[in-house]
């Protein structure tokens, strides 16, 4: 998540709210009383493993074994949650690697009373040399998203966008 918005998050939370990370495994949300998410609990913090930021909102962790919960987001099976269980609800750079990101974001209106969704821009998923060289964006994402005032668009990422020049951006030209 981009760390400004960290902070500005933690200061919307009270103690007392109830918050949910959907997708949080590699990077988690510590405040988040709950996750969810495919991986298991012991394999949390992915990027610990690169000497990246593991986790974000603090060391401490508030959610635990038992509320971690590992299941399929996209299962078509309701989350397990009441709705508007949650005070608040983080899905930050998870929506774009998923086969039904409508469901997902269904399912976080259903449990969510508030929340916060961050994604990749379009540009950068579209410029060259983000992972690769002569890829545009990375590789493993399904879609392009924008999000608006009241409305977030999914646009199927065609394989296509990294090999032919006219689907990539470029900052010159040869």
């Amino acid at each position: 998540m981009y760390e400004p918005n960290v902070s500005r998050i933690l200061q919307l939370l009270t103690p007392q709210d109830q918050v949910l990370d959907v997708g949080g495994w590699a990077c988690p949300f510590n405040r988040a009383q709950w996750i969810l998410d495919s991986e298991p609990f012991e394999t949390r913090g992915f990027y610990r493993t690169f000497g990246s930021v593991a986790h974000q909102a603090g060391e401490r962790e508030w959610f635990s074994k038992e509320t971690w919960v590992e299941r399929d987001i996209c299962d078509k099976d309701p989350w397990p949650f009441r709705n508007k269980q949650f005070d608040f609800v983080i899905c930050s750079h998870t929506l774009e690697d998923l086969r039904d990101p409508i469901w997902v974001c269904s399912e976080i209106v259903r449990v969510g009373k508030r929340g916060y969704i961050e994604v990749p821009s379009r540009a950068y998923e579209s410029c060259l040399g983000v992972e690769r060289p002569h890829q545009a964006g990375l590789s493993h994402h399904r879609w392009l998203i924008e999000i608006r005032e009241n409305e977030i668009l999914f646009l199927q990422k065609y394989h296509m966008i990294h090999s032919h020049w006219r689907f990539i951006q470029r900052s010159s030209y040869s």
